[in-house]
């Protein structure tokens, strides 16, 4: 029996893990691929509080799973496909085994959202691309396109011009979404263009990407832009398949929490990007896994004096 099962090992639930360790409470990270989520696979974080110079994710990412190791937490390898509780036990069932434990703690986050036009997923891998960091390289000298001009899109567009020949920028809406310091840094950029107020139409190739077809939503005018690659930054969805009717969600399947972040069931909370919420940083989601940690704690020591 563990007193914490934490699943998802992104921001959220290293930092989740490290107040966990520290407090005593015997726990288990499981995660499906590798600890660190998406903040692993950002190049330059830029606004996380300490690091003035900025620090890459990944080498961030690597010093929270030191630390929670540190204090002897768990991790495991696996995939979470449901879950079961009764008044004061639940159960984890992962593929490859069930742990029973007194609270959850979802931290399971989000996925890049698809833009579902033609051949986005023809040339997946041959030119279409969810993440700048893992194949930035793989463009060297390219012509290349960024899909959504918010924060993430940015920030790995300043990534990608340590690579690539150029980068055009399209935005569905009339105005850049991301901050205007990131946004003002690229425009520096002779070989940086924005297209606003413009939808991906289609995306085409031959045996790899070689352009995209655009359309200006004022004038309804299309564009074909010669890129051989697009890198996709649309938004993202919740991970919470697993948890469907079992605690309450919002209409996109984004857990509903109370400020302590705990959901519609006592002792499961959920942390970071997977809850509705208004700032989706991994600042705030350290705070989400910190003050989790704290609510439980309470849960589980009355748990222990009624057991």
């Amino acid at each position: 029996m563990y007193d914490m099962v934490i699943i998802g090992g992104g921001p959220a639930g290293l930092t989740a893990a490290i107040y966990a360790g520290r407090a005593g409470l015997k726990t288990v990270l499981i995660e499906k691929a590798m600890p660190g989520g998406l903040a692993a696979k950002t190049a330059m974080i830029e606004n996380y509080p300490g690091f003035p110079e900025g620090i890459s994710g990944p080498e961030l990412m690597k010093r929270m799973e030191e630390q929670a190791r540190k204090w002897g937490v768990e991790f495991v390898r696996d995939e979470v496909y449901d879950i079961e509780y009764d008044d004061y036990k639940k159960v984890v069932k992962a593929r490859n085994r069930s742990y029973e434990t007194i609270t959850i703690v979802v931290a399971t986050g989000s996925q890049p959202k698809r833009l579902g036009v033609p051949g986005e997923d023809k040339y997946l891998g041959r030119g279409v691309s969810y993440c700048a960091t893992c194949d930035g390289p793989l463009f060297k000298d390219k012509d290349v396109m960024i899909v959504g001009a918010g924060n993430s899109g940015l920030q790995e567009g300043l990534f990608l011009l340590k690579y690539v020949r150029s980068i055009t920028y399209v935005e569905v809406l009339p105005h850049i979404v991301g901050e205007k310091a990131l946004a003002d840094r690229l425009k520096q950029h002779e070989n940086v263009r924005f297209y606003l107020n413009h939808l991906v139409i289609t995306i085409e190739g031959k045996e790899t990407v070689t352009g995209v077809r655009i359309r200006n939503r004022a004038t309804k005018e299309d564009t074909v832009i010669p890129v051989q690659g697009v890198f996709i930054y649309v938004g993202f969805h919740p991970q919470t398949k697993f948890l469907k009717g079992k605690v309450q969600m919002d209409g996109s399947g984004y857990i509903i929490t109370d400020e302590n972040n705990e959901t519609s069931i006592k002792g499961i909370l959920a942390i970071g990007d997977v809850r509705r919420k208004f700032a989706k940083q991994i600042a705030s989601a350290v705070g989400d896994g910190a003050a989790a940690v704290v609510a439980a704690h309470l849960y589980i020591d009355r748990v222990k004096e009624l057991s």
